[in-house]
């Protein structure tokens, strides 16, 4: 009967002390079994790049019925190399959304939107982005915002519509930093991501000079390194 709780916490030192590393103020109610504290010491890994340390803790959490952690471990699988991840992405990402979580409904716009994870479904993923959007105390408006800009900047599946994209642009920016959303607009269309975005040098160069216009040093950079190339 000793041996479980004993490789518990065997298994939970590392942890611990790789936790402690990063200086996280939740482990110890994460520890105790606060799934709010969990997800956000798996968000943190996510953050820091460990996604075995994520998906640990977002596991614990979900477990628990946190809907933001069922968005999180979408995002985990999505960061993955397996070949079916988009699809597995998107049926977490349904339930974190079913469940209420902006972040899940983010997560499964952005893959409503790819054909790497099934049909798209363009309307749908704008509603998604649009409601969650209209809420500026959670940190996922500035996500649904931005990305809002992209599709309407893109033009993939609905009319191109710069005056929208620079409408949703500027709202997210306004609450990061001034030039930002512009910024990762231009290094998407810089860069593409298959199954919803084709490389396109012009409208990278268009989001990072309006970035750059708008005082963001790195899309001043940005623009200028792909000027050159």
């Amino acid at each position: 009967m000793i041996m479980k709780p004993l490789l518990l916490a065997l298994f939970l030192l590392p942890l611990m002390a790789t936790a402690e590393e990063i200086d996280s103020p939740w482990l110890q109610q994460a520890l105790q079994g606060d799934r709010r504290a969990q997800y956000y010491l798996a968000d943190t890994w996510f953050s820091a790049d460990d996604m075995q340390q994520s998906a640990f803790w977002a596991q614990k959490s979900a477990a628990q019925g946190d809907a933001d952690a069922m968005a999180l471990l979408a995002q985990i699988t999505l960061a993955g190399p397996e070949a079916d991840r988009y699809t597995r992405a998107r049926h977490q990402a349904e339930q974190a959304a079913k469940a209420g979580s902006p972040r899940g409904q983010v997560v499964l716009a952005r893959l409503l939107v790819n054909s790497q994870a099934g049909s798209t479904d363009y309307p749908r993923a704008i509603r998604l982005l649009e409601q969650a959007a209209k809420n500026n105390e959670n940190d996922s408006a500035v996500d649904a915002q931005m990305w809002l800009g992209i599709i309407y900047a893109n033009g993939s599946g609905i009319a191109e519509d710069n005056d929208q994209a620079t409408r949703w642009f500027k709202q997210s920016s306004m609450l990061s930093r001034t030039g930002y959303a512009e910024y990762w607009a231009g290094m998407l269309f810089s860069q593409g991501e298959k199954g919803f975005i084709v490389p396109n040098k012009q409208k990278a160069l268009q989001w990072m000079n309006l970035s750059c216009t708008e005082g963001f040093d790195t899309g001043c950079e940005a623009f200028e390194q792909l000027s050159g190339q």
